[in-house]
C-alpha cells in the first residue's frame, strides 16, 4: 500500500484564478477534464448505524478508513469501488472496477456474490458489511479540476460546488435532487509521494494558507 502526502486548502476566488494560471503553465491536466477543463465526481460513502467513519473523522482518530463507491460525468460505464486509509497524517486509497450492475445488487443489499469475487477489495468490503455492517449512506457530488506534475508524482486537485444528496443513495439517477452543502469556499488539495517540488510549492505557497481537515463526507452529514 503506497502511502502519499495530503494537504488541503481553503482558497477564495481571487486565489483560484491566480493559481489555476499558474498551474497550467506548470502541470498537464488530468486526462479525465472535459473542454472547461474539469470534470463532475459522484461518490457513494458507506458507513455503518453508529455512524463509525463519520465520528472517527470528526474526532480525528489517527488511523481510519472509508470506503465510497466513484464514477465520473455520469459515466455508468467506468465505475471504481475505493477504500481511502489515513495513518499518521498520510493518506493511501486503493480501488477496484465495479459494474452498474454490482453496484446496484449492492444497493439492493444482494451481497452474497461479492464474497466470491475476485477483487480482495470487493470481498473486504463485503467482510465489513457483514462484520461492521457497513451500508451505502450517501452520495455527494461536486466539480473538480486536477493537474499532474511527475516528479514527486504530484496532483494538485480543485474542486467546488460540493453538493450532497441527503439520504439518497440512488447512484445512477442523473436528476437526483442534490443541495448545497454550505461551503462555499474552494478547496485546494496537494498531494504527493516523498517530496513536493519547490516549483510546485511556490505556487499553491502552502505556508501561506489555512490547512484544514475538510471532508467532503462529513460536511454533507450536516443535513442528517
Amino acid at each position: 500500500m503506497n502511502f502519499r502526502h495530503e494537504h488541503k486548502h481553503y482558497i477564495n476566488y481571487l486565489d483560484y484564478l491566480m493559481i489555476r494560471s499558474k498551474l497550467k503553465a506548470i502541470m498537464k491536466p488530468d486526462a479525465n477534464t472535459n473542454a472547461d477543463g474539469e470534470y463532475q465526481i459522484r461518490s457513494l460513502y458507506f458507513d455503518n448505524y453508529n455512524d463509525t467513519a463519520l465520528q472517527e473523522k470528526i474526532n480525528g482518530i489517527n488511523h481510519r478508513e472509508k470506503f465510497r463507491i466513484r464514477c465520473y460525468n455520469n459515466n455508468f460505464s467506468f465505475i471504481n469501488l475505493e477504500k481511502k486509509s489515513k495513518i499518521n497524517g498520510l493518506c493511501s486509497k486503493l480501488k477496484t472496477p465495479i459494474t452498474r450492475e454490482q453496484t446496484e445488487a449492492i444497493l439492493s443489499n444482494k451481497t452474497a456474490w461479492m464474497g466470491k469475487s475476485e477483487s480482495p477489495l470487493i470481498v473486504e468490503l463485503y467482510s465489513k458489511m457483514k462484520s461492521g455492517h457497513l451500508r451505502p449512506k450517501t452520495i455527494v457530488d461536486y466539480m473538480r479540476e486536477a493537474y499532474i506534475y511527475g516528479p514527486g508524482n504530484v496532483r494538485v486537485t480543485i474542486d467546488r460546488d460540493v453538493r450532497t444528496g441527503l439520504f439518497s443513495t440512488d447512484m445512477f439517477n442523473t436528476n437526483l435532487p442534490t443541495v448545497q452543502t454550505g461551503v462555499s469556499q474552494i478547496l485546494l488539495e496537494v498531494k504527493y509521494d516523498n517530496f513536493l517540488p519547490e516549483v510546485i510549492s511556490n505556487i499553491v505557497q502552502l505556508d501561506g494558507r489555512r490547512q484544514t481537515a475538510f471532508s467532503k463526507y462529513a460536511v454533507s452529514r450536516i443535513f442528517g
